[in-house]
């Protein structure tokens, strides 16, 4: 074990003290950085400045408020592209959405929404082929999220609780975008008529939402119906599948709160 003199340790303080990087005092000194690491904390324990356990609050165990807006959009990309998991080394769980690379901007959103609703823990990207995980760890993912549980979504009963039902009913339109920008779309349809003896192709713009889960195409329909939007069930097979949305005044009042993906 090596040792140092005070005198060492007095000079990798001041520089500390005065801004230096760990790592730069340590190649300055010839100190190992573990060291000097330690140096910085109980000089800073010796001060009082020590931050201290790191505690956020959270909505619904301490009352703080929170942006009812970015949650409502979160808990929509929650439920249709997020899960949440805790591995057994970490002492917290995470949130994780999975966003396409396609669309930069719906994965900007996330993070946003995710900084905005939890403004006191780190969030971050971690790289997948074709995609990025947009992550944020927090004890508090099981009170916000109370949806969670063992296996698949769909495989499972998705009730909201009445606080999160009153979060959506002030903020469909952010609940909506969050669904079709998970699992949603904005497509081109045609068809063809025959005007005057000639056969015509035409085009018109239509909304998808497709999602196994028929309690969170319920969620979504139910929210439609809320601001006005006529929908129609269709079916893959046997199956109800996908919520479309092509009716002109519909797809106008679609276009003008969510549009295309980007």
């Amino acid at each position: 074990m090596r040792f140092h003199d005070t005198n060492v340790r007095q000079q990798a303080v001041v520089r500390l003290r005065a801004g230096a990087k760990n790592a730069d005092v340590a190649r300055a000194l010839d100190i190992p950085l573990g060291t000097i690491g330690y140096w910085r904390h109980m000089d800073r324990a010796k001060r009082g400045e020590c931050p201290g356990r790191h505690a956020p609050r959270c909505p619904r165990c301490d009352g703080c408020e929170v942006d009812e807006a970015a949650y409502s959009y979160l808990l929509a990309l929650y439920l249709g592209d997020g899960h949440i998991i805790q591995y057994s080394g970490h002492r917290v769980p995470s949130l994780m959405i999975t966003c396409d690379d396609n669309w930069p901007g719906l994965m900007d959103d996330c993070e946003t929404a995710m900084r905005t609703v939890f403004p006191d823990n780190s969030v971050c990207r971690a790289r997948k082929t074709g995609c990025h995980n947009v992550k944020v760890y927090s004890k508090h993912l099981w009170c916000m999220f109370p949806q969670h549980g063992p296996g698949k979504k769909h495989e499972r009963p998705i009730v909201l609780e009445e606080w999160q039902q009153g979060i959506v009913d002030d903020h469909p339109w952010e609940f909506i975008r969050g669904l079709v920008h998970s699992d949603g779309c904005r497509i081109t349809n045609w068809t063809t008529r025959t005007v005057g003896g000639e056969r015509k192709r035409y085009e018109y713009p239509r909304y998808f939402f497709t999602n196994k889960s028929a309690d969170i195409r319920r969620l979504y329909s139910e929210t439609l119906d809320r601001v006005g939007v006529e929908w129609k069930a269709t079916r893959r097979g046997s199956e109800t599948y996908n919520i479309s949305v092509a009716k002109r005044a519909s797809v106008a009042l679609m276009d003008k709160h969510i549009g295309p993906k980007y």
